[in-house]
């Protein structure tokens, strides 16, 4: 796979499931917001988000390059099982064109080591 690392911090923010979207999310390289019963959730680039929101800060974006095809099978789960392999952790999103995959910035170069390893083609580090 081709991947490509987005450049800056990104945060995850957390809101009850009634709550609107946030006005300073706004566009950008990548923005997630999703919502469930349970809780909205927001991925935005770190430096938007106000210091009263509590978020999980220091993430960096690496972006399956695509579009990808409905049919692909197991895009994910081969680069989820490369990063645990090498005892990452992930926050993964998945759009209508692609998948992202969110690591937290200390383990960013061990796991763009493992992806590399694992044959995948890595830009942007």
């Amino acid at each position: 796979m081709r991947i490509r690392a987005l450049q800056y911090l990104y945060g995850i923010c957390r809101f009850g499931p009634n709550d609107p979207a946030p006005s300073w999310v706004t566009g950008g390289e990548f923005v997630s917001v999703t919502r469930t019963s349970e809780e909205l959730s927001v991925v935005c680039p770190q430096r938007a988000i106000p210091e009263s929101v509590p978020s999980n800060p220091d993430w960096r974006v690496l972006q399956v390059e695509g579009p990808l095809d409905f049919s692909l099978v197991g895009i994910l789960a081969g680069l989820s099982a490369t990063l645990a392999q090498a005892n990452i952790s992930l926050f993964a999103v998945s759009t209508f064109d692609t998948d992202y995959l969110l690591v937290h910035e200390a383990d960013f170069k061990t796991a763009v080591k493992a992806l590399r390893g694992a044959g995948h083609e890595v830009a942007g580090d």
